[in-house]
């Protein structure tokens, strides 16, 4: 892993750095991916954009599990993987971060100008009036809704979803728009059988076109919707370095391949490049 992680260091310190980030990357926060050494198989099928819009019973299912397994993600704090990618930003070497998760943690950790190429957890959008409302404001009318609602979760998925038994289920009641009154509310992430929004993708791909170094973390580039990224890349004579626990679909394209713990590689690569980390100013004491 020396030689390897030496190579990383080198192309990393040479700048114009973009990030495209995974769900392997939030597993030390405490959220599970779906096919790294941490992740956890689901019970169920994943909620479709076709299913949600035209069954009232999918949806309701959706918003009940999410209602729960949205608290535990809320409560997940940056790792030092995100914290690390922040430094390297701040430093200047990485110009840009485009993200698969739905978790915030990027910017939570302190980077700027995070393209969530999947949207928000925490925010939710009107089907019919577009308005954008904060997952507090609809955690707060689905708990007055839904007075005593809990159930044992065992896992989260990392879209916020959770799996729970069919008569926990049906007794939860979904909430309409605050502000239209009538409108469908959804979380402002992508489903499946969704596409992304083409002014982001298009954003994403003119990031990537520029960089020097193209920097996939914790994912496995299973889907299409990241790995496009790299494809592009590839093609232009962009390198690409790949950390990830595991192989990944994008193993053909890289120049470099790291499989280890990001909360291990991405620290050190941070002070090998950027420079120790800097301690918190102390409070100043009182007067």
């Amino acid at each position: 892993m020396t030689e390897s992680f030496d190579a990383l260091a080198r192309l990393v310190a040479a700048g114009d750095v973009v990030v495209l980030s995974g769900a392997g990357l939030s597993t030390e926060s405490g959220i599970p991916d779906y096919r790294g050494p941490s992740g956890v198989a689901r019970r169920h099928t994943p909620m479709t954009y076709q299913a949600f819009t035209r069954d009232p019973d999918a949806r309701r299912r959706y918003w009940a599990r999410s209602h729960l397994g949205w608290r535990l993600i809320a409560r997940a704090e940056p790792n030092a993987g995100h914290r690390a990618v922040a430094r390297l930003q701040h430093a200047g070497q990485v110009t840009g971060v485009i993200t698969q998760n739905v978790d915030g943690l990027h910017t939570a950790a302190g980077s700027r100008g995070v393209i969530e190429l999947h949207g928000r957890l925490d925010e939710v959008t009107c089907l019919d009036c577009d308005n954008l409302t904060s997952r507090e404001e609809v955690d707060r009318r689905l708990r007055e809704a839904n007075p005593g609602f809990d159930a044992h979760v065992a896992a989260v998925n990392p879209d916020g979803d959770v799996d729970l038994p069919d008569e926990a289920v049906a007794r939860f009641r979904t909430v309409d728009c605050g502000i239209c009154g009538t409108g469908m509310l959804k979380p402002d992430v992508v489903f499946f059988g969704e596409t992304v929004p083409a002014a982001r993708v298009a954003d994403c791909f003119a990031l990537v076109e520029r960089a020097r170094l193209l920097l996939v973390l914790g994912s496995s580039l299973t889907v299409m919707s990241g790995r496009r990224f790299v494809i592009r890349a590839a093609k232009l004579g962009i390198p690409v370095a790949i950390v990830n626990q595991g192989p990944t679909r994008g193993d053909a394209h890289a120049t470099l391949a790291v499989d280890a713990p990001l909360g291990e590689v991405l620290p050190a690569l941070a002070d090998v490049t950027a420079g120790p980390a800097r301690p918190a100013l102390a409070e100043p004491a009182a007067v």
